[in-house]
């Protein structure tokens, strides 16, 4: 590849991750305030990894500004930032089983749908990015992709509870958030420390 093909590869891919960033930031609030009205778990875990979505793609935005050796420790820094929103999920989940109250099943269905739309939207527009195993790229993909099998988990967990009001499908539901976004963020590792050995 040229360097004036390479160069603007990195500025259509800049400008993808901020196109991105504001859909996950627009859609975290949203999903942030459905989640206080109805008292859903998953809801919950889940704006919060919209907003983790956020400041990963506008951290991998700003990284192309830094020395290209210091990236894959960005990488590592952005493994931590994928993990807060499942143990945000373990949070809730407990506080959940401590005061159960199933949540409106419907608005659950609805609003997850909502962010299954918005995380298929993202996932295409980085659609075309997703062969590059550089970890700053890989984990802007990994995020959008892992976030839109997150939502079908939503969705589930809302129709089950229009059959069976229960807590238990939205607190099942919040600890696979966390455990997908656990499996994103060891990928995540892995590349930063083979691209930290090259």
């Amino acid at each position: 590849m040229s360097k004036n093909n390479k160069s603007l590869n990195i500025i259509s891919f800049r400008r993808t991750l901020l196109i991105v960033a504001l859909l996950n930031f627009s859609y975290f609030f949203i999903e942030l305030s459905a989640a206080v009205k109805i008292n859903s778990v998953s809801l919950f875990a889940d704006s919060i990894d919209f907003l983790e979505d956020t400041f990963v793609n506008l951290l991998i935005f700003f990284s192309f500004l830094i020395n290209s050796s210091f990236r894959p420790k960005l990488s590592k820094i952005l493994v931590i930032i994928i993990l807060l929103p499942g143990l945000t999920a373990l949070w809730t989940a407990w506080e959940q089983i401590v005061r159960p109250f199933p949540p409106e099943a419907f608005k659950l269905t609805l609003v997850g749908f909502g962010a299954l739309l918005t995380n298929i939207t993202c996932t295409i527009i980085l659609m075309k990015f997703r062969k590059n195993n550089k970890s700053l790229i890989k984990a802007a993909f990994l995020s959008a992709r892992n976030d839109v099998f997150a939502n079908f988990v939503i969705i589930t967990a809302g129709i089950i509870i229009m059959f069976h009001p229960s807590i238990w499908p939205d607190l099942i539901a919040g600890l696979l958030i966390f455990l997908i976004n656990f499996d994103a963020a060891y990928k995540v590792y892995q590349i930063a420390n083979t691209e930290g050995r090259d």
